[in-house]
């Protein structure tokens, strides 16, 4: 479904797109995929965790979320290690926005380990 998805997508950042995908999924068995809000969603235990906002063509966004509705629960994540990466917007979502494919490129092993463990927290 998500592969489908992407051969017909029309983003310019379409390569570094699919190589961030292809890096978190190859990081870490138990993260699947599906689409939601017309995009790639990373799910761990069948709950979306990491979306892409593909809207923007001007720049990579992902989404950290732990859910489509904001959830109250006790969130155990310490995202001062990852300051320079993952901007907190809200008490339980982030986002990640690279702003060019090379940005990306140099990014991605601490994206793939971000994404391990915001999915987990």
């Amino acid at each position: 479904m998500v592969d489908s998805f992407l051969e017909s997508l029309d983003h310019p950042f379409k390569p570094a797109i699919e190589s961030l995908r292809l890096a978190v999924l190859n990081g870490d068995d138990a993260i699947t995929e599906h689409i939601k809000w017309k995009a790639p969603s990373f799910c761990f235990n069948s709950v979306d965790r990491v979306t892409f906002n593909l809207r923007p063509l001007n720049h990579i966004q992902l989404i950290f979320h732990r859910g489509a509705k904001t959830n109250e629960d006790v969130f155990h994540f310490d995202a001062s290690k990852w300051r320079g990466l993952l901007e907190i917007i809200a008490q339980d979502r982030g986002q990640v926005i690279f702003p060019s494919a090379e940005v990306a490129a140099a990014r991605q092993e601490d994206f793939v380990r971000l994404v391990r463990e915001w999915v987990r927290a």
